[in-house]
Formats: structure tokens, C-alpha cells, sequence
């Protein structure tokens, strides 16, 4: 068992880090965002407001803002939701405090909510159907949950599903959408059956190219001809072994917010090609066409712009596999911890359609990394777990940082990424502030 520390960093600044922003706005003018940058004389302006000396100042990138000053609390206010924070309320999007993630597989009441329309009401499950047609589907077929449970496999894997926008509230200038942090991230376990099997059992032509999916959320405007949104798949990736049509989640119905009675899930992409409350599949001959396919939708820059770029629908190109990405979830940001006593820190670490293969933790500013012990994942697409521990040589402010690797090499950026419109693909190094006293 971990001994918790005291979270005690300056708690003024940690509940209401909007008014520390203000107040170091009038100490250091070049302070621009709560999670953007400072020059180096703003250290000693920080130092003051976090009312502690930073030991690896020095070392520090230049224009960082500590990460003390980035926390904020929230009350859960959403049923059968645990301390989520709430960006948006319709559509409904809220998203998991890191220290809240620490468990292995991600409780139901603390996954991540994204939603891009209004989920549906007086849900009858036995009678839900799924139906699978398209140009390429030979054998457009309808089936219930129950047909699903009786004529195909049943599997129960962990798999990871992420916010394509996790970590949009970071990029300068500002994107547009919810502005996530680091919480747009889960990992529990979903039973359903392959979408694979289903797909071959309805009959696949050698043309087809794309699945795509719709749900039966409803558009926030209320018009019944509008789809809030209908992604998708080319067809090789629907035709892993890990894409599901899932209708459990942790061994329960998954929770309303996130696609009870059935889902689409296709880990390692982004969260939004999972289409939730799915009643209809469809075997495209070309790449679907449905809402939020077309860029700037769920699209990046084909090659680097500045930042603040307008950037062309036609040199767009769809997102595909997430970036290599990690996280601590022990301890909570903004603990204060006895300098004398070594300190746990642990997380979960993730790469798209990758596996892990290190993890390292540093103490002074991404300077010198050490590495962790990281865990075997439980199945393809699942995160991976890490732990280790750090000394802090004496009292004073630091930040534990968390950079993953993946098996092809590809490994966190210490800063924000490339710039995109939409603030996509973030997976700068996650960071936590320590008090040691």
C-alpha cells in the first residue's frame, strides 16, 4: 500500500489557480496562460507566489509555468460519475483528474465522458438492434444483442480509448474545442463480440475500404436529420482481433454516458472512430463520408505549420494511431512530501497501436531521467503500468515529469507538440508538482 502524502502545496493557489494567474500577471507580465510560458526572470516572481525555493530553477525550460499552478478542483456532478470535471454540458464532456486514474483498469465511474450529441432515452436493450449493410456488404443482415451473444464468440479484453483533443487546453495560441487536460484517457475492460466476425458473417467484397458507424444519439440542435456525428475505420483496422462491438464494460452494462447498450470500440485511435448507442454499421466502398469524417474534423496538418496557421481542408489528413503517451496517477498533484523519505510514484503509459517499451521519470526539469519498472500489458491495446521512486535531495518545489517510449523508438516531446488547428495529438510529457518540507 502507498502512504499518501499530505496535498497541501499552497492550496489557494491549487483551488484557485485562475487568481494565482492574476496575481502573478501582476508580478510578471509575460505570464500568458496558467499552462503556457514565462521567461526566466519570472523564476524568482514564482518562487515568491509558490512560496518555496525551486531547487532545479536553473534547469528549468525556458518559459515554463509550474505545474502547481495548473491543478484545479471540481464536484462530481454527474450521476454514477466520481469526481469528474465537467468542460461541457451539452453536449456532455467531463474528464478524469489524473490521481483518479491510478487503478489498473479504469473503473466505469471514473472513464471519461466525450459526447457529441444528446444519447438517447427509454433505451429498450432486449429489443436494440444493430444492423449491417453498405455498397460492400453482401449479406445486410439486423441482429440483437441477444443474436449477438448466441451466434458469435464472446471476448473480454482492456483496451485503452482516448480523446483524440487530450491535452488541447496546452497548445498556444488556443485551439477550439473542449479544453482538455489529462483526462480525456481510460482503460477498462469491454466484453462483446469481434466486429471482425460479424463483418465477415454479413459478407465483405473485395472492394470495400472503409466501416463506418452511426448511433442513436440524437444532434444538439434537436433536428432528426442531422447526426451528431458518424466516423469509421478503414477495413483493416476493423478487422483486428481487438475491434469489439461491445455491450459491457468492467463486467456491467456500459454506463449511458458511454454507449449502453452497444458500442463500437477500436482502441488505439482515437476515441471518436468508437461510435457509441451503435445501431448501424456500415461496409463502405470508398472512405465513409458521415459527420466529422471531413477536415478539419478529427484531421491534422499533412506537414508542420506555425502555429496559428490557417491550414486548408485539402492539406488535412485524418488521424489515425495516437501518439506514445504517459501519465502519473501517484501521487496527486500538489502533495507535500517529506524530503527525507523516498517517494512512490507510479502511472500508465500508451502508444496507439504500439507497445510500451520504457518509462522514465525526472526530477529536475527532464535534465536526467530515471528509469521505471513497466508492466506487460494485459492484452494488445491495452496501457501499461509503471512504477519507481524518487529521492528529492532537499525541501523546496519540484515537478515529476513522465516520458514513455515506444517499441519503435518514438518517444514523448518534454514540451507541447506541433501546433494544429484543432489542438489534436497533444502528448507532451505529463507533469506533477511536489512540496518537499
Amino acid at each position: 500500500m502507498h502512504k499518501r502524502p499530505q496535498n497541501k502545496l499552497n492550496a489557494s493557489y491549487l483551488t484557485d489557480p485562475i487568481a494565482a494567474d492574476r496575481e502573478l500577471w501582476g508580478r510578471e507580465t509575460s505570464l500568458h496562460t496558467r499552462r503556457g510560458f514565462l521567461k526566466k526572470s519570472g523564476l524568482m516572481a514564482m518562487s515568491t507566489a509558490l512560496g518555496m525555493r525551486i531547487p532545479f530553477a536553473a534547469l528549468m525550460p525556458a518559459g515554463m509555468i509550474p505545474a502547481a499552478f495548473a491543478a484545479s478542483n471540481a464536484p462530481d456532478v454527474i450521476p454514477s460519475k466520481d469526481g469528474l470535471i465537467v468542460l461541457n454540458d451539452r453536449p456532455l464532456n467531463a474528464e478524469t483528474p489524473a490521481h483518479l486514474l491510478n487503478d489498473a483498469v479504469t473503473p466505469n465511474n471514473r472513464m471519461f465522458v466525450r459526447n457529441n450529441g444528446v444519447p438517447p432515452t427509454n433505451i429498450d436493450a432486449d429489443n436494440w438492434q444493430l444492423s449491417i449493410a453498405g455498397e460492400s456488404c453482401i449479406r445486410p443482415t439486423s441482429f440483437s444483442i441477444a443474436d449477438l451473444r448466441a451466434r458469435f464468440e464472446t471476448v473480454t479484453l482492456q483496451l485503452q480509448l482516448e480523446c483524440g483533443g487530450n491535452g488541447r487546453s496546452e497548445f498556444v495560441p488556443a485551439a477550439s474545442g473542449n479544453q482538455w487536460t489529462t483526462g480525456a484517457i481510460g482503460c477498462p475492460t469491454f466484453t462483446g463480440v469481434r466486429l471482425r466476425d460479424v463483418l465477415n458473417y454479413c459478407g465483405v467484397a473485395e472492394d470495400a475500404v472503409y466501416v463506418g458507424y452511426y448511433g442513436a444519439d440524437t444532434h444538439t440542435s434537436g433536428d432528426p436529420d442531422l447526426d451528431p456525428i458518424s466516423r469509421g475505420v478503414p477495413i483493416g483496422k476493423a478487422m483486428e482481433r481487438e475491434c469489439l462491438i461491445a455491450w459491457a464494460m468492467n463486467g456491467e452494462d456500459i454506463p449511458l454516458q458511454n454507449g449502453y447498450p452497444l458500442r463500437l470500440v477500436c482502441a488505439g485511435w482515437p476515441g471518436s472512430v468508437s461510435g457509441k448507442w451503435l445501431n448501424r454499421l456500415v461496409i463502405r466502398d470508398r472512405v465513409h463520408d458521415g459527420e466529422k469524417m471531413s477536415p478539419p474534423s478529427y484531421s491534422v496538418p499533412a506537414n508542420p505549420v506555425a502555429p496559428g496557421s490557417r491550414v486548408p481542408n485539402e492539406d488535412m489528413r485524418i488521424i489515425e494511431s495516437m501518439p506514445v503517451k504517459s501519465l502519473v496517477t501517484f501521487p496527486q498533484s500538489g502533495i507535500t512530501h517529506d524530503f527525507r523519505e523516498r517517494l512512490s510514484v507510479n502511472g500508465h503509459a500508451w502508444a496507439g497501436d504500439n507497445q510500451i517499451s520504457a518509462v522514465f521519470i525526472s526530477i529536475d526539469f527532464g535534465t536526467s531521467w530515471l528509469p521505471t519498472s513497466v508492466q506487460p500489458a494485459a492484452n494488445r491495446l491495452s496501457w501499461q503500468s509503471w512504477q519507481s521512486w524518487v529521492n528529492l535531495p532537499e525541501p523546496g518545489y519540484y515537478e515529476i515529469w513522465a516520458r514513455a517510449m515506444d517499441e519503435r523508438g518514438r518517444s514523448q516531446p518534454m514540451v507541447v507538440p506541433g501546433w494544429n488547428p484543432r489542438g489534436y495529438l497533444n502528448n507532451a510529457c505529463h507533469r506533477i508538482a511536489v512540496q518537499a518540507v
